[in-house]
Protein backbone atom coordinates (compact mmCIF):
# COMPACT_ATOMS: atom_id res chain seq x y z
CA UNK A 1 0.00 0.00 0.00
CA UNK A 2 1.28 3.18 -1.06
CA UNK A 3 1.54 6.00 1.96
CA UNK A 4 -0.23 9.02 1.27
CA UNK A 5 1.23 13.10 2.46
CA UNK A 6 -0.72 14.62 4.81
CA UNK A 7 -2.84 17.41 3.22
CA UNK A 8 -1.27 20.84 3.60
CA UNK A 9 -4.43 22.11 3.23
CA UNK A 10 -6.85 23.47 6.63
CA UNK A 11 -9.32 21.53 7.58
CA UNK A 12 -12.45 22.36 7.24
CA UNK A 13 -10.79 25.33 4.99
CA UNK A 14 -14.16 26.55 3.03
CA UNK A 15 -13.40 30.48 2.82
CA UNK A 16 -10.86 32.15 0.53
CA UNK A 17 -7.54 31.95 1.85
CA UNK A 18 -4.68 34.56 1.06
CA UNK A 19 -1.04 34.21 0.84
CA UNK A 20 2.11 36.77 -0.10
CA UNK A 21 4.83 36.11 -1.60
CA UNK A 22 7.47 39.12 0.09
CA UNK A 23 10.49 39.90 -1.33
CA UNK A 24 13.54 39.59 1.57
CA UNK A 25 16.41 40.82 -0.40
CA UNK A 26 19.37 39.01 -0.68
CA UNK A 27 17.90 36.10 0.73
CA UNK A 28 15.32 35.58 -2.27
CA UNK A 29 11.24 35.86 -2.28
CA UNK A 30 9.14 33.37 -0.34
CA UNK A 31 5.28 32.62 0.96
CA UNK A 32 4.93 34.16 4.38
CA UNK A 33 3.13 31.63 6.74
CA UNK A 34 -0.11 32.42 7.77
CA UNK A 35 -2.18 30.47 10.47
CA UNK A 36 -5.59 29.47 9.05
CA UNK A 37 -7.54 31.91 10.78
CA UNK A 38 -5.36 34.59 9.87
CA UNK A 39 -5.17 33.83 6.02
CA UNK A 40 -8.59 35.88 5.13
CA UNK A 41 -9.06 39.33 3.24
CA UNK A 42 -9.61 41.29 6.48
CA UNK A 43 -7.06 40.24 8.30
CA UNK A 44 -4.22 40.16 5.30
CA UNK A 45 -5.43 44.05 4.70
CA UNK A 46 -5.27 44.66 8.44
CA UNK A 47 -1.69 42.90 8.70
CA UNK A 48 -0.38 45.13 5.44
CA UNK A 49 -1.01 48.48 7.19
CA UNK A 50 0.42 46.65 10.50
CA UNK A 51 3.31 47.15 8.29
CA UNK A 52 3.76 42.90 8.67
CA UNK A 53 5.45 42.39 5.52
CA UNK A 54 8.59 44.24 4.74
CA UNK A 55 8.15 43.66 1.02
CA UNK A 56 5.30 42.40 -0.72
CA UNK A 57 5.45 41.54 -4.15
CA UNK A 58 2.15 39.47 -4.74
CA UNK A 59 -0.89 38.40 -3.37
CA UNK A 60 -2.81 34.90 -4.40
CA UNK A 61 -6.00 33.88 -3.02
CA UNK A 62 -7.20 29.94 -2.83
CA UNK A 63 -9.47 28.00 -2.42
CA UNK A 64 -9.69 24.57 -2.35
CA UNK A 65 -13.16 23.82 -1.51
CA UNK A 66 -14.43 25.12 -4.49
CA UNK A 67 -11.55 24.25 -6.51
CA UNK A 68 -9.64 28.07 -7.76
CA UNK A 69 -6.37 30.10 -7.19
CA UNK A 70 -5.68 33.30 -8.84
CA UNK A 71 -3.43 35.93 -8.34
CA UNK A 72 -5.26 39.13 -6.62
CA UNK A 73 -2.17 41.93 -6.12
CA UNK A 74 -3.84 44.29 -8.58
CA UNK A 75 -7.81 43.72 -6.42
CA UNK A 76 -5.79 44.33 -2.91
CA UNK A 77 -3.92 46.90 -4.30
CA UNK A 78 -7.15 48.44 -5.34
CA UNK A 79 -8.82 47.79 -1.96
CA UNK A 80 -5.86 49.58 0.10
CA UNK A 81 -5.89 52.39 -1.96
CA UNK A 82 -9.99 53.03 -1.65
CA UNK A 83 -9.17 52.68 2.07
CA UNK A 84 -6.56 54.79 2.83
CA UNK A 85 -8.90 57.37 4.52
CA UNK A 86 -9.45 54.95 7.44
CA UNK A 87 -5.28 54.51 8.44
CA UNK A 88 -3.55 57.45 10.00
CA UNK A 89 -0.84 56.32 7.99
CA UNK A 90 -0.04 54.36 5.45
CA UNK A 91 3.39 52.02 5.99
CA UNK A 92 6.37 52.41 3.35
CA UNK A 93 6.20 48.91 2.52
CA UNK A 94 2.22 49.31 1.55
CA UNK A 95 3.37 52.22 -1.06
CA UNK A 96 6.27 50.20 -1.92
CA UNK A 97 3.88 47.57 -2.92
CA UNK A 98 1.31 50.05 -4.65
CA UNK A 99 4.35 51.23 -6.81
CA UNK A 100 5.57 47.75 -7.86
CA UNK A 101 1.80 47.25 -8.76
CA UNK A 102 1.47 50.05 -10.86
CA UNK A 103 4.47 49.71 -12.90
CA UNK A 104 3.44 45.65 -13.62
Amino acid sequence: MMRRSPSIVPHGADGDTYVVLNDFGKLGRAWCEADEQSADRKTLIQRLMEDQYSHPVRIVAFNTAEGWSRDVTVDIADELRRRFAEFDEVPRSVQEFLEIVVRR
